[in-house]
């Protein structure tokens, strides 16, 4: 069983942003904190969790760094009994927000791996990205978090932007894995509805070739990819748990939770979040939803696609892809070598 935690407060909001967060509620911070615990009180039970059955945290955002580690306490104090031996705790951090002293204080609650929102060390483009920290400040939290003593961290870069060059992006990678990190997550950005950039589709400058070559760059520098967006020496148990389709827990507002055939939806307004966590609603899957999803799912990363799941038709389809070498069949299991083309390969199997 995983566990998401989301954090919906921001120092300020990215251009590209589409979650759930905001720059003007920090008020709102330790009351939020407390509907979270009575949401999370009330989803273990929903979820029937048992001792140690909580196998890896998230806590996502929005900008986990914004709350201080003293207001996490009491939930880390509620989780303790429900936590496997070993257990992968990763929080996501801005740089400007992720000081030597929150840090310190995440570590000794239990967080045992960071992720870093870097999305690039260009000032102009991170100036144009709207981002809240500088250069030198991502490299300083990075090199502080290796200090403190995370085993695991893991930054962000943003590619297929405006005025992005395979050398700015070169330099970008180059930055990154001088760092003492052992993932890295890479994103083509993508213009959503709702963000500054929904007026703007001109910033989003993405093609196959330039994809293409940013995984071999990524891949060369020894970070092996495992989903379509995640490559490193390690391999977050939490992402590939959503890969793999496991049951997860999602307390916060504008977070998602999944139990077999059902997944839940918490309020995404935060007032309303506040005055009842409760309010979650539901969504019924069918058993053709979750074949469908665990297609993508395992086309888009190593996980792949289990022989069993396939019908007799679908089956006949992925063996063809077989033959023309588009797919790699191993252990009553289908692999996709190449998740660029995930899509269409699932277009066809389905």
């Amino acid at each position: 069983m995983l566990l998401y935690i989301h954090i919906p407060f921001c120092d300020s909001k990215c251009s590209y942003c589409a979650f759930n967060s905001y720059v003007d509620k920090f008020h709102l911070k330790e009351q939020y904190m407390e509907a979270l615990y009575t949401q999370l009180n009330f989803e273990l039970n929903r979820f029937h969790i048992s001792s140690k059955q909580i196998e890896s945290i998230f806590i996502g955002g929005g900008t986990p760094s914004t709350i201080e580690p003293k207001l996490y306490k009491k939930i880390f104090n509620l989780l303790k009994p429900y936590l496997i031996s070993g257990i992968e705790i990763t929080s996501e951090a801005n740089p400007n927000s992720a000081t030597k002293e929150w840090l310190k204080g995440m570590h000794s609650l239990g967080v045992n791996r960071i992720s870093f929102g870097v999305q690039s060390f260009d000032k102009d483009k991170l100036k144009l990205l709207n981002r809240a920290h500088t250069e030198t400040q991502a490299k300083e939290a990075v090199i502080n978090a290796k200090e403190i003593g995370f085993k695991n961290i893991s930054l962000d870069l943003i590619y297929a932007t405006l005025g992005d060059t395979k050398d700015s992006l070169k330099k970008d990678l180059e930055t990154a894995l001088s760092l003492p990190i052992n993932h890295l997550s890479a994103y083509a950005l993508t213009i959503e509805e709702g963000t500054p950039f929904e007026s703007k589709p001109h910033m989003s400058k993405e093609t196959l070739n330039l994809t293409s070559w940013m995984f071999e760059e990524i891949n060369s520098f020894g970070f092996k990819q495992y989903e379509i967006s995640n490559f490193g020496s390690y391999r977050s148990v939490h992402n590939l748990g959503y890969w793999e389709y496991k049951d997860y827990i999602g307390v916060g507002s504008g977070a998602v939770g999944k139990l077999d055939l059902e997944r839940y939806y918490p309020t995404t307004i935060l007032e309303d979040y506040i005055k009842n966590p409760l309010d979650i609603k539901t969504e019924l899957l069918t058993l053709e939803d979750k074949k469908i999803e665990k297609i993508l799912l395992g086309l888009r990363s190593c996980v792949g696609i289990e022989k069993n799941i396939l019908n007799k038709i679908e089956l006949k389809k992925a063996k063809l892809l077989v033959e023309e070498k588009r797919l790699i069949y191993k252990n009553d299991t289908f692999y996709n070598p190449d998740y660029l083309l995930a899509d269409e390969i699932a277009l066809f199997i389905s």
